[in-house]
């Protein structure tokens, strides 16, 4: 008897998540605020019954993709989750579970490397020509204020000539997490502002001349510049 319960159990998890995955994609294929259905209707369109679309709601409303509105005019509505949000979560996530400084800067450098490479196959024009003029202002970034500046409108940039929603989630609760911490200066002096000016030419140069493999090499050999300017234990003033 529990082995039937046990595979009723399992079906019925199975049929909602089937159910929730073409839900997902009726609700995706339309646009946001659009009304699905009432819930017999939701439940006849699917294939199922009311019971199953009440759970399959659950869990899409927790994705933050369904809005159930009730009495006149009601009814199930489609939506897309906050985006801000999402980030806030993972971000308070990797709080709670000790998550610091240090292990920021290894993710946001390690998606950096992805960003980078995948900027070699844009296509873009506009967003190719505007790349060209930052790599003509590294000469002038003489300052802390303008290298922050620089590396800031530089990565708005790549994440458009990426278009990787994935990873520009983890990029954005990373730089959250990074952001939120006194910053050491990993760049001292004027040989270290060199050494920072050599690294962006010979980086910006390997993108637009979309050459993959050299630009990967390149965010790899600044990724392990920066981590071994950094303390092995180091913890947020």
């Amino acid at each position: 008897m529990k082995k039937t319960n046990g595979t009723t159990k399992l079906q019925r998890r199975r049929l909602v998540n089937t159910t929730a995955a073409k839900l997902r994609g009726l609700i995706l294929a339309r646009e946001p605020g659009a009304h699905i259905g009432s819930l017999s209707e939701v439940a006849e369109l699917l294939g199922v019954g009311i019971v199953t679309v009440q759970q399959t709601a659950r869990v899409l409303e927790h994705e933050g993709l369904l809005v159930v509105r009730r009495g006149p005019g009601g009814g199930y509505y489609g939506t897309r989750p906050d985006e801000a949000a999402l980030e806030r979560s993972v971000a308070a996530y990797m709080h709670v579970h000790g998550s610091g400084h240090r292990e920021a800067v290894e993710v946001l450098t390690l998606l950096n490397c992805e960003i980078i490479a995948g900027a070699t196959r844009c296509t873009d024009a506009s967003l190719l020509e505007t790349l060209s003029a930052l790599h003509v202002r590294i000469d002038l970034c003489d300052t802390s204020d303008e290298r922050i500046a620089f590396e800031e409108q530089l990565y708005y940039l790549l994440l458009k000539m990426v278009r990787r929603p994935l990873i520009e989630l983890l990029t954005r609760v990373a730089r959250r997490l990074y952001e939120a911490t006194h910053l050491p200066t990993l760049y001292p002096g004027d040989e270290g502002v060199a050494a920072w000016k050599a690294g962006k030419r010979r980086l910006l140069r390997a993108i637009l001349e979309q050459d993959e493999e050299l630009a990967r090499f390149e965010a790899t050999r600044e990724r392990q510049q920066r981590l071994s300017r950094m303390p092995r234990d180091e913890e947020p003033e």
